[in-house]
């Protein structure tokens, strides 16, 4: 899925700022489960699945890009929002290049489209792969500017 086409421009929290992973997963979650309108009990699913795949292997990649992700049941289709981090310092995601994450997209996926959610997370790296991408989304104003990035690097 395209990163353009399973965001919109609502779910791109711009000067996103929270104090760590830790806190920056539920306020994601939260912001999903509002956009979505998700049941209370399916977005706690959402931040206890995604919590734990934290705890086991850190989803922080590098070029300061973190993907927290898990599969969730209760879902019919992938969803996510998108963190862009404020400031200069950006967090520790315990990245593999060690770099503090600046991009953080959450995803929370159906457990059978595991195709799909291995394709979803190609085109993360891809897009945001991208230096100019990555750059543009940091000094983007607003989620309408900040989509629009996405929508023509995709």
């Amino acid at each position: 899925m395209r990163l353009h086409e399973l965001l919109e421009p609502a779910d791109l929290i711009v000067d996103f700022r929270p104090t760590d992973k830790w806190d920056a997963i539920p306020r994601l979650v939260e912001h999903l489960a509002q956009r979505r309108g998700l049941t209370p009990e399916v977005a706690k699913r959402v931040e206890e699945a995604v919590l734990q795949r934290e705890r086991s292997m850190s989803t922080g990649i590098e070029h300061g890009i973190a993907v927290p992700h898990a599969a969730v049941e209760g879902l019919d289709e992938v969803i996510g929002c998108m963190g862009i981090v404020g400031g200069e310092s950006g967090l520790s995601f315990e990245s593999i290049d060690g770099r503090p994450t600046r991009l953080i997209v959450l995803l929370a996926i159906p457990p059978a489209q595991k195709l799909l959610h291995i394709r979803t997370l190609g085109d993360i790296a891809r897009v945001l792969g991208k230096e100019t991408v990555r750059d543009a989304l940091l000094q983007a104003s607003g989620a309408d500017e900040a989509w629009s990035v996405l929508r023509e690097n995709d």
